[in-house]
């Protein structure tokens, strides 16, 4: 009986044993279908099979390859696709997409949907994506342009701030070679590597100065030196005076003060004066040489904490840079003068400097204002280093608008220029409309402020070019015999740049505005012809998406040069400028139509 029921017990054991074996059999069919990938059920099984060994080669290949270069973005997630190692439910397959009948690209299908890969998109379209985070999940953002519309300060006055201005950064342009230590402005290498002294871009560095100074709060500024007696206990460790070399206190009749005389050869380490600046990069300083000299500033940088040096010597020289010191000439000096420099502006461009146009990019930033070191025989007086040096800038623009306006009233360019095929080259020492009314913008303001009529009188003989046709080198042009026209290039035959001449009516508004009725007739007049001629020209520049540049393809019977978003969304600002100091319901609308066109807005068709 005993041997019976092992025996019972054992067949069970087997019978159980078998059952577990066929049920996990079953189960492991079972999973090893549904497993056969996240596509459509519906498939044949082939189908499916081939599918699932294509599509991480697919996908990987795809996102490698259709990925546009200048994007150098991951590519955009997949709706329903992979979520790290998870593939819940991919719907997508493949799919050959054929664009005008010319050429393919591959796009991926869900039902009825087609999705092209927006590297394709962006570039057929001239659209714009990339992928951002937002509540920590990515995103992505389309937007129709690149370029942001100002919000208008209404009214405009000529004393206030110029536009948007205040978010322009001139010297950090790659087209600016330096800010020239003898001029104090920018030099251009926009048409040409050797440099030029640019007078738009002068009166824009001058213009987006004094903007800043208008919306920034005031600087922090620290004083090292001024030489005055109560100054002598707390600064007078700060000197390091060498062998060879002497510093003293004197008083100078012409500044009624007290200044620092140095004296150290150049074969010598120079006087220096501890600055240990960590916060602040704009130094300034009183400054005479009574002998050639030099003025330097020793920057510890953020390049493995390697010092470098900026010289600023008595001479000619523009900029020149070897080993880990940088050059700037700023003349002979052998009178007071007060020099200011951004030290971040003058460190970046010496060690991007190159010969062709554009300045190297570089990473290297300043970390500490160490030391000042004077060498030869002068004087110094009023060290300080500050945050911002907004109106030294703006001073030195308008001051160089002055000293370079020539006997006809204007600034001429000295450069050739070719604005395209078909137009006549601007040989070099033309006019430039834009460059007048900017001027005049600038110089407008720096009357107002100091009450100098030197300003006042640069700008009033600034309108002369405006009177003068281009063939007799003026910047007048007429548009269709009836509509007086300022070129911005004043080209053979006409050009018509929109934005260089509402540039140059907000100068003459500036004007008129500012010299009164009597001496400011001129400018009206010719404010007013040029402001009937932009409301009946304005429609010629709208394309119905977008706006135009110029008017070439009237004029030479081209295509027409469409203007790009940035130049579109200068349109718009003006145009909302110009309809705070005019009332005309024109500038209105085409603020709103144009707005629009940012946002992918068309015209209505037949």
């Amino acid at each position: 009986m005993r041997c019976l029921a092992a025996r019972v017990n054992y067949k069970t054991l087997i019978i159980i044993c078998a059952l577990f074996t066929l049920v996990t059999v079953l189960l492991w069919n079972r999973c090893s279908s549904d497993r056969s990938g996240p596509f459509p059920r519906s498939l044949a099984s082939p189908e499916r099979r081939a599918a699932a060994a294509a599509s991480e080669s697919d996908l990987a290949r795809q996102q490698s390859e259709e990925a546009s270069p200048q994007e150098q973005q991951k590519a955009p997630p997949i709706a329903g696709g992979f979520n790290g190692n998870k593939a819940p439910g991919l719907k997508y397959e493949e799919i050959d997409c054929l664009i005008n009948d010319e050429h393919t690209v591959k796009g991926r299908r869900e039902g009825n949907e087609v999705f092209l890969p927006f590297s394709w998109v962006e570039k057929y379209f001239e659209v714009y994506g990339k992928i951002a985070q937002y509540d920590g999940y990515d995103r992505f953002e389309f937007s129709h342009s690149y370029s942001k519309v100002y919000t208008q300060r209404a009214p405009y006055h000529p004393d206030g701030v110029f536009m948007s201005f205040e978010g322009y950064n001139v010297e950090v342009r790659d087209r600016v070679k330096c800010i020239s230590g003898v001029e104090g402005v920018p030099l251009s290498t926009q048409w040409g590597p050797q440099g030029y002294f640019y007078p738009i871009q002068i009166a824009q560095y001058g213009l987006s100065h004094y903007s800043k100074n208008l919306t920034e709060k005031p600087p922090h500024i620290e004083v090292y030196e001024t030489a005055e007696e109560k100054d002598k206990t707390s600064r007078s460790v700060d000197w390091t005076v060498p062998k060879g070399c002497s510093l003293s206190t004197v008083s100078d009749k012409a500044k009624f003060t007290s200044v620092k005389q140095f004296v150290a050869p150049e074969n010598t380490e120079g006087v220096s004066l501890q600055l240990g600046n960590t916060r602040d990069f704009i130094i300034s300083f009183d400054l005479k040489f009574i002998t050639n000299g030099s003025v330097s500033v020793v920057l510890e940088t953020t390049e493995k904490n390697q010092l470098f040096t900026v010289h600023y010597v008595s001479n000619t020289q523009l900029i020149a840079f070897k080993d880990r010191d940088i050059y700037y000439g700023i003349g002979p000096r052998t009178s007071w003068s007060t020099l200011t420099r951004d030290l971040v502006t003058d460190l970046r461009k010496g060690i991007g400097l190159s010969n062709t146009k554009a300045v190297k990019q570089t990473k290297i930033m300043p970390k500490r204002v160490v030391r000042l070191i004077a060498k030869g025989r002068g004087f110094l007086d009023n060290v300080t280093i500050s945050a911002t040096a907004h109106m030294a800038a703006f001073f030195a623009a308008s001051s160089w608008l002055v000293r370079n306006q020539d006997e006809r009233g204007g600034w001429p360019i000295m450069v050739m220029r070719k604005l395209g095929e078909g137009f006549k080259s601007l040989d070099p020492g033309w006019y430039s409309a834009m460059a007048q009314g900017q001027a005049i913008s600038t110089l407008v303001r720096a009357y107002l402020l100091t009450k100098d009529h030197v300003f006042l009188s640069s700008a009033l003989r600034a309108t002369a070019p405006y009177k003068l046709p281009s063939e007799q080198r003026g910047v007048k042009a007429v548009f269709m015999n009836r509509h007086d026209w300022y070129e911005e290039y004043p080209t053979s035959p006409s050009s018509f740049v929109l934005n260089g001449f509402m540039y140059s009516l907000i100068g003459l508004y500036d004007l008129k505005e500012t010299a009164g009725e009597k001496l400011g007739k001129e400018a009206r007049v010719l404010y007013e012809r040029g402001m009937e001629s932009l409301k009946a020209m304005l429609p010629l520049y709208d394309t119905g998406s977008g706006t135009i540049y110029d008017l070439r393809h009237f004029m030479l019977g081209t295509a027409p040069n469409l203007a790009r978003w940035d130049y579109h969304t200068t349109h718009i600002n003006q145009l909302q400028l110009l309809s705070t100091i005019d009332e005309s319901p024109i500038f209105k609308e085409f603020v709103k139509r144009w707005k629009s066109y940012l946002r992918g807005g068309r015209a209505k068709h037949n």
